[in-house]
């Protein structure tokens, strides 16, 4: 029984094992290296987010010594919201370990850490680019499950229609700068006093071929940047670019969804020929709820980013890694869906 006593020991205890996760180089990608999202943990599953609609109005001036005119009051709702469990296991056999096994010796714990490890690093990866899905979800709105399917519609829940703009990106005579103070002014408008350093656009490569190849872009590209450098037509855009009073990025994630029959199909982050629009350095627009973990010994404490587990068996041992997590946005009207009608 050496080979399973050794995973009952300390150093493969769930905090320990947590911590482990915690320490291998995330894979978050475009939105996560950003920092928008503040982390905040909550005890249990559920959450709730109190909405108090401030009123601002002009006043009218009156006379000294009469009675002041009164501040309209600001509705308070409560929005009701649920964390979701995200997870993987991956076995660990015998065979896995049993090559090098010195009975009495340590290196046969190393070994067994190492493997853990190993599974680890795997799982972390694909629980990261599932973060990053989900962000791109609330970013636009919905967060949405691996299968397409509906986890959250933010819109619905702050009672709110999205804002659109079709850029005409088919048109030569389209007016972009036009269209782009449209974005500009109805994110700034909706920030609702929360503060921001900028509008950033997240595009398809579809988006971004349409709008470079665009007349009106051409033109304002064609002296100006030209001269000073910075020119998205001729230089390497990866770092984005300003455009509009909006600093545009290409956002290429995508990832593959295991099918029931084996097959694998690929999810694009952003729809096809699409972009979204929304403000940058804000300090209470965008939120990543993390809930306690799904272990008895773990529930109701406060939640963390990432969790795992071992489940020890006679024959074999199960690697858990899981995360239970909901991003949204608090103002989900500064999201705005940029797309062509042709």
């Amino acid at each position: 029984m050496a080979h399973i006593d050794i995973f009952k020991g300390d150093a493969f205890s769930a905090m320990a094992l947590g911590e482990a996760i915690r320490v291998i180089p995330n894979q978050w990608g475009l939105i996560g290296g950003m920092g928008l999202f503040t982390a905040k943990s909550i005890r249990g599953t559920k959450f709730s987010v109190e909405m108090k609609n401030g009123v601002i109005q002009l006043v009218q001036s009156s006379e000294r010594g009469t009675p002041l005119g009164g501040q309209r009051r600001g509705k308070r709702d409560m929005v009701d919201f649920r964390t979701e469990r995200f997870g993987l296991t991956s076995r660990i056999t015998a065979d896995d370990i049993d090559n090098i096994r010195a009975f009495g010796s340590e290196t046969e714990l190393k070994q067994a850490g190492d493997e853990v490890l190993d599974r680890q690093e795997d799982m972390r990866g694909s629980i990261d680019i599932t973060r990053e899905y989900l962000r791109a979800g609330a970013l636009q709105g919905k967060v949405l499950d691996a299968d397409g399917s509906e986890i959250a519609d933010l819109f619905d829940k702050f009672g709110i229609t999205r804002k659109s703009v079709d850029f005409v990106l088919g048109t030569g005579t389209t007016d972009l700068a036009g269209k782009c103070r449209q974005v500009t002014r109805h994110i700034k408008t909706n920030l609702l006093g929360d503060v921001s350093a900028g509008v950033m656009a997240l595009i398809h490569p579809d988006f971004t071929d349409k709008l470079m190849g665009h007349a009106d872009f051409k033109e304002r590209y064609k002296y100006f940047q030209n001269t000073n450098g910075g020119d998205p037509l001729r230089d390497d855009t990866s770092d984005g670019f300003s455009f509009g009073g909006i600093t545009w990025k290409e956002y290429l994630a995508e990832a593959s969804v295991p099918q029931e029959d084996g097959t694998f199909v690929t999810r694009e982050f952003i729809p096809q020929a699409e972009a979204v629009f929304f403000p940058m350095g804000t300090r209470q627009t965008f939120r990543q709820f993390n809930g306690s973990a799904d272990y008895v010994g773990m529930a109701n404490l406060p939640g963390e980013e990432f969790y795992s587990m071992l489940e020890v068996k006679s024959r074999y041992v199960d690697v858990e890694a899981m995360m239970q997590t909901l991003p949204i946005m608090t103002r989900p009207a500064v999201s705005v869906r940029g797309f062509t009608s042709n």
